[in-house]
């Protein structure tokens, strides 16, 4: 059995750039910090890595629209490594297409919809609990967004 398969959650490090190519099918590119925190030698150390994102269709349009640098955002997809040839030499790069996409929690005092929309396109941030703040287990169909 194989497996390809990654998750990411970090920060949008650019605003995604969005492209139509010739067949009319959307494509986003951009890339994404993780932080890593970690004692050694009794220090406090701290690593970033910086992956690169290609997403593609109505995901790719969202992610243009909503998104911007600094945005949180979680990803799960799967690596693919793409080459070419420029000036004779070989290159690579190593991206995560993105199959599942979620926005992370809006940032607060901005608003990264565009002008004119105060919500994220009909994806609203998730309702407090009723009065008394539990649940109590029960799932009441009204309250499902779709």
């Amino acid at each position: 059995m194989n497996v390809n398969k990654v998750i990411i959650v970090g920060n949008i490090t650019r605003d995604p750039e969005l492209k139509a190519l010739p067949s009319g099918a959307a494509v986003a590119t951009f890339s994404v910090a993780t932080n890593e925190v970690y004692t050694k030698d009794g220090q406090k150390h701290e690593s970033t890595e910086f992956h690169n994102i290609v997403a593609w269709g109505k995901t790719a349009e969202n992610i243009a629209r909503y998104m911007k640098k600094g945005s949180q955002i979680y990803i799960e997809g799967k690596l693919q490594t793409r080459s070419w040839d420029k000036d004779g030499e070989k290159r690579y790069r190593t991206e995560v297409v993105a199959l599942n996409v979620q926005f992370g929690a809006k940032p607060s005092g901005s608003s990264s919809a565009p002008a004119g929309e105060d919500d994220w396109g009909g994806m609203d941030e998730p309702a407090a609990p009723a009065s008394g703040g539990s649940t109590d287990g029960e799932i009441n169909p009204e309250d499902i967004p779709f």
